[in-house]
């Protein structure tokens, strides 16, 4: 059985367009007394990242047309936001209960586009997703090891809502360095009995287990995970898109 620890970082200040998140997070754990080493596991709420890459839509600017009016109307919305939601979506699959599900350009299947606008400067901000998640964590891996000498594991994590399930956990949208997903088909379980089609979520696991460090008010993006050194890759590896259902897999979508 392996130990985990998981702690989340204390100091992260507000983080705006430019900011250098990871001497932010370096900064954090040196702080905090954590050694980062190259079996950990460093797991970041995406608004952090959206927001030092400028991914942050000032409503204002925003013209709605006339699908993103329509909406707004029957959902009783601002047209604004509808209109982000369209701009931030590849597809729009369904439109209930005050909610749209789209597929965001990164192939991501979610609610509103993953748009939110939770812990943002003002009222008339939207936080949207980071243009490459997984290029993100690459990065950032990349920044903190220059940084500190170690190369850990990056995960970027939003909250989704599940098939069949009440309630969100935080799932991994860009993973750098992880192995996103163990598969388990074509080896034996424990009665050597053969497995089909087990695979294990590695990441999303590490991203929801990371959320527990935390409470969502309070102001710490960033977790630091000990302890998963066994799925921690040298390579940056496949990212969070070896996550994603084909749509040819997907039975909601048929």
């Amino acid at each position: 059985m392996t130990d985990l620890a998981i702690t989340a970082l204390e100091g992260i200040p507000e983080v705006v367009a430019g900011d250098d998140l990871a001497a932010i997070i370096a900064r954090a754990a040196d702080a905090s007394q954590l050694e980062i080493t190259d079996e950990d596991v460093i797991v970041i709420s995406h608004k952090v990242v959206s927001k030092s890459e400028g991914s942050v839509i000032d409503l204002r600017a925003i013209k709605p047309g006339k699908q993103a009016l329509e909406i707004a109307e029957r959902q009783g919305r601002d047209p604004r936001h509808v209109q982000v939601i369209l701009d931030q979506s590849s597809e729009l699959l369904r439109e209930e209960h005050g909610v749209l599900v789209c597929v965001t350009h990164h192939g991501l299947v979610c609610a509103n586009a993953g748009t939110d606008h939770s812990n943002v400067p003002d009222e008339q901000s939207v936080v949207v997703l980071p243009a490459d998640s997984d290029r993100s964590a690459r990065s950032l891996r990349a920044s903190i090891a220059e940084l500190t000498g170690a190369r850990p594991a990056v995960l970027i994590a939003d909250s989704f809502g599940r098939a069949w399930r009440v309630g969100q956990v935080d799932v991994a949208i860009g993973c750098a360095g992880l192995t996103a997903l163990d598969q388990w088909a074509g080896r034996t379980d424990r009665s050597l009995r053969p497995l089909a089609a087990t695979a294990i979520a590695i990441a999303d696991a590490a991203a929801g287990a990371a959320d527990l460090a935390r409470a969502k008010d309070s102001g710490e993006p960033v977790v630091l995970i000990k302890g998963l050194s066994r799925f921690v890759t040298a390579e940056d590896g496949l990212g969070a898109a070896a996550l994603r259902r084909p749509a040819a897999q997907d039975l909601f979508r048929r």
